[in-house]
């Protein structure tokens, strides 16, 4: 088992809703990995080997004169995290027919029904680049497909690609914590096609997939994205999310160097998601 240990801050954000987006989008490119919305904020979890006095330094919504922002924080031994995300874990259900829950939910008899214990994981489906992600597997054929699910997290989005009729997915994070929760996760789900991959893009060297989900923060996007298209099928499909509407510019950019057209995008509180076609 990794002997990783995280910080956990916990932030109080007044007004919360808008102050709460920024906050997240602005910590996920300072390092931080996972988040926790909370009623009056957000707490939010970096490994303790990335962090540094000055990890908050180029928080800018810190120093904005619009938001009174508050927080402490300390260190968190893994095991407290199980009662964190007990606590503030409630099953989704995303258009009705996928729902995403834990193994103490009921089951709700939707068409797709992924059970997850999210841990330290990223991708409980509540953040909405998760929701959206699900949103676009779930409006696209995956039937025989091969697939790239890039930052796995809990992999959740793998584990659904596989319901949709995906054959061949590998499942890749860079964090250990991620995928050895990404290989419960799959267990628990008796999904059969998935191989689990501790890493980052250097692991794609001579794979190719139909499709490609990365669910990431902005800037490991740019600098991966020659990657994933060297990667991609004639006529596949890139989804991408883990960035703001204000970021499509410079993603779509990135992409078109490669050819990479975009087909679609899915905005949810200010979040996007982008499908790209080869």
């Amino acid at each position: 088992m990794s002997n990783t240990i995280y910080i956990g801050y916990y932030f109080t954000v007044e007004p919360t809703n808008q102050g709460v987006e920024i906050l997240i989008a602005e910590l996920g490119y300072a390092g931080f990995e996972s988040f926790v919305e909370t009623e009056k904020g957000v707490t939010a979890y970096i490994q303790k080997d990335d962090w540094n006095e000055a990890i908050l330094d180029n928080v800018y919504i810190l120093k904005s004169h619009e938001f009174k922002i508050s927080y402490t924080f300390e260190d968190i031994e893994q095991t407290n995290w199980n009662e964190e995300w007990e606590k503030n874990f409630k099953p989704i259900v995303v258009d009705d027919v996928c729902t995403v829950r834990a193994p103490f939910h009921d089951n709700p008899k939707t068409k797709y029904d992924i059970v997850i214990e999210p841990k330290m994981s990223f991708g409980t489906g509540h953040h909405e680049t998760t929701h959206m992600m699900i949103q676009h597997i779930l409006k696209n054929d995956f039937t025989n497909k091969s697939v790239l699910d890039m930052g796995c997290g809990t992999g959740v989005l793998a584990i659904l690609a596989e319901m949709k009729g995906a054959t061949k997915i590998d499942a890749i994070d860079i964090d250990n914590w991620c995928y050895l929760n990404s290989l419960e996760n799959i267990e628990r789900n008796n999904s059969k096609h998935i191989s689990v991959f501790e890493g980052d893009a250097s692991l794609l060297k001579n794979k190719t997939y139909d499709v490609i989900i990365a669910n990431i923060n902005r800037n490991i996007l740019l600098a991966d994205m020659h990657v994933y298209a060297t990667c991609l099928h004639k006529n596949g499909q890139l989804f991408l999310s883990g960035f703001y509407k204000h970021d499509i510019p410079i993603i779509e950019e990135e992409c078109s160097k490669y050819g990479l057209k975009l087909e679609e995008s899915l905005e949810r509180n200010n979040w996007v998601s982008l499908k790209f076609i080869n």
